[in-house]
């Protein structure tokens, strides 16, 4: 036997059961993004490195995107998240759009990292975005989507919660402990990173930025502090509007949460599971300039994002993920043998007009052998029409899982089959 030749690492094969699991996961978050009045949009999936090199952050620059050269001579990489594409397309037709614009996507990524588990080097990711505001209101409403989300598919308080924090509050944290000003960018990523490094290199870390050990100190105490959100009028408006929306159940505030990206400039929020057993489930944010880096006017905004993979394995991990089985509602049509098997041919073409899913046995095998296969293939139901029910004008419905059957005429099928 040949050799089978392997997919590329930290990608993955779609067979029909796991496209089930997919399909299902994108039925939900589009059936939210659209009650929630969010239209749906993509951008392409290449895109010039300079875009990202203008929006996000030098990690995901220089680390974690494919990047090649066309054959122009152009830095081309695929995209490894959606907002600096979304950043463009506002720009380009920013004039012609209605805001606040709510828009929402869903679609392949690449980043290239190690592969593990809840991380692939090819995934799929559901981008929302609320775009033109720069209210709290916009800030609730996007957190209100990710709870609504959550519940759609089974997840509730208890099993998810999303933490949540607002930059600016540390920022006046920050100064407050007498970070200097250069230095709050590159510890507000240190402190995103706490729970990824051993204690004492987080200690080094900040110690590198300037802090003594007192200021070290006070910023521990100040990431331990849950009561911290009541200094800010802006978060405890949040919570309010939360409340109000019903989603405050799914709430947690967490200091340490900072949100990595560049762009990020208010309220920030990720979505992780009570027993820690998973990475993030979703993250995002506020930002105050969307498209200005890109050449438009300055527009605030908020939206996060949430990959298939993490979801998927919460959902299993918590027994959500129904019984997905594409085929349970299909019915097959037999072929008895040459002479039947036109008016075979006919029935399922009628069949599929009245909205039927419909698989036809492409030829005269042995009864038996056919039903074997309806069975395998979990059909609900298999027809057959032998020389018999054609001079009777008449077809066999069996029901493969009730294991029984019946004749009628063949003008009453349709209706026989919508009334089970």
């Amino acid at each position: 036997m040949a050799k089978i030749v392997r997919s590329v690492k930290g990608t993955r094969d779609f067979y029909p059961e796991e496209m089930a699991k997919r399909q299902w996961i994108y039925s939900r978050l589009k059936t939210v993004s659209e009650s929630f009045g969010y239209q749906h949009y993509d951008g392409p999936c290449l895109e010039t490195l300079e875009l990202y090199a203008a929006k996000s952050g030098e990690e995901l620059v220089k680390e974690q995107s494919f990047v090649f050269n066309d054959r122009g001579g152009d830095q081309i990489t695929l995209r490894p998240e959606l907002t600096p594409s979304l950043a463009r397309m506002i720009a380009e037709k920013q004039n012609e759009l209605a805001f606040p614009a709510r828009w929402w996507s869903y679609g392949p990524f690449w980043r290239y990292e190690r592969p593990q588990r809840g991380r692939t080097r090819e995934f799929f990711q559901w981008n929302i975005d609320l775009i033109g505001s720069d209210s709290v209101e916009a800030d609730a409403e996007l957190v209100a989507v990710a709870c609504s989300f959550m519940r759609s598919v089974g997840l509730g308080p208890e099993q998810v919660k999303i933490r949540y924090n607002d930059r600016e509050l540390m920022d006046q944290a920050f100064s407050e402990l007498g970070v200097h000003p250069e230095s709050k960018s590159g510890l507000l990523k240190l402190v995103d990173r706490i729970d990824k490094l051993p204690v004492d290199v987080w200690d080094e870390k900040v110690i590198e930025f300037g802090l003594n050990q007192s200021q070290l100190d006070s910023l521990k105490r100040l990431l331990a502090d849950v009561d911290l959100w009541k200094r800010s009028d802006k978060l405890v408006k949040f919570v309010n509007l939360s409340q109000n929306l019903g989603q405050a159940e799914y709430l947690e505030y967490d200091p340490r949460i900072i949100r990595g990206l560049d762009y990020y400039t208010g309220i920030v929020f990720e979505a992780i599971d009570a027993n820690r057993e998973f990475s993030t489930i979703l993250g995002g944010g506020h930002y105050g300039n969307l498209v200005g880096d890109v050449g438009g006017e300055p527009l605030p905004g908020v939206g996060f994002a949430m990959g298939d993979v993490v979801i998927q394995l919460v959902l299993e991990y918590f027994n959500l993920l129904p019984d997905l089985n594409t085929q349970t509602e299909t019915i097959f049509v037999t072929v008895f043998d040459s002479q039947t098997q036109a008016e075979s041919f006919r029935i399922a073409a009628e069949l599929r007009a009245a909205g039927f899913k419909v698989v036809m046995a492409l030829g005269a095998e042995k009864l038996g052998k056919q039903l074997k296969f309806a069975d395998r293939i979990l059909a609900a139901k298999a027809l057959v029409i032998g020389p018999d029910e054609l001079a009777k004008g008449e077809v066999v419905v069996k029901d493969l899982r009730a294991r029984a059957q019946s004749s009628l005429p063949v003008g009453q099928l349709v209706g026989f089959l919508r009334q089970d």
